[in-house]
């Protein structure tokens, strides 16, 4: 990745894994925002075209964004000031309760922070204190993203595959990334058309869909950063860990076998995991036998 040079003193100090950490946490707090308020938009915008199809009125939610309204509590709607925000910290020092109303605040609010903060540490031990190590912070956010609204709601927004698709290309083309154009554009064609083809055939075989087009895009995303190579590591990895889920649930918690288990985050995992051990779990999957 070639920018502008940076003052090697200082590119070490604003880019080590303590400093993208603390990053971490404020981006942590954001995505925590993206989750929650995203798949509502999606809703609002799905019953306005459906009204205007339908030529009926409809009544729709309030007008909601990711930066409008303030946060509120749930359960009393105090509005949540700059002191109770801040990442990790407010939690702690509100012993994980509503300043007014003392309502428990969930765990995950600080849990997706301590991962995105983890997950940046982890991209700036790996990748070490260069620009380029933001790429693949961003990457890092997006997919926890990703697979925390898939978990919620079993859906995994176009607004967020496709751009980080596309962002995964234009980084190759750029030399932003050491993955050729020719790899990045072949990993996101293959990983398309690899679970494509499996839905395909499942529905074939099962007369019924087995997994929606967002899984395809989001390992289309994943083919565009890592390159094509990854794909059956990727594939692997997360088949691995879903099925494995996925039995326990119907064992353990007599899930029903016919209702959908979201594939996202074992997707998201699976990318993860090619991101930091990419080359040895290639080596891994190619020893002789």
């Amino acid at each position: 990745m070639t920018f502008a040079p940076l003052d090697a003193q200082l590119a070490a100090a604003l880019l080590s894994p303590p400093v993208l950490a603390l990053l971490g946490l404020c981006i942590g707090s954001f995505l925590n925002v993206v989750i929650h308020r995203l798949p509502l938009m999606m809703e609002r915008e799905w019953r306005i075209d459906s009204a205007e199809l339908l030529g009926v009125e409809l009544a729709l939610p309030a007008p909601i964004t990711l930066s409008t309204p303030r946060s509120r509590c749930p359960h009393c709607a105090h509005t949540i000031g700059w002191r109770e925000n801040i990442p990790l910290f407010s939690y702690l020092a509100l012993c994980g309760r509503c300043a007014a109303c003392k309502a428990p605040i969930s765990l995950r609010y600080p849990a997706i922070e301590l991962l995105t903060a983890a997950l940046f540490a982890a991209c700036g031990w790996h990748f070490g204190a260069t620009p380029a190590v933001l790429l693949w912070c961003g990457l890092s956010a997006t997919l926890v993203a990703l697979a925390f609204i898939d978990l919620d709601t079993q859906l995994l927004p176009d607004s967020l595959t496709l751009p980080l698709m596309w962002a995964g290309i234009v980084a190759s083309a750029l030399g932003w990334t050491p993955v050729p154009l020719a790899a990045s554009v072949g990993g996101a064609v293959a990983g398309y058309l690899s679970l494509w083809l499996v839905c395909h055939a499942y529905r074939l075989i099962r007369g019924k869909e087995g997994m929606g087009a967002g899984d395809f895009k989001l390992l289309a995303a994943l083919g565009a950063w890592l390159g094509w190579a990854l794909i059956p590591s990727i594939i692997l990895l997360s088949s691995a860990v879903g099925a494995t889920v996925g039995i326990g649930l119907i064992v353990l918690r007599r899930h029903d076998k016919d209702v959908p288990i979201p594939f996202g985050p074992y997707l998201a995992s699976g990318g993860i995991a090619a991101l930091f051990f990419g080359e040895q779990l290639t080596r891994l999957w190619l020893v002789p036998t």
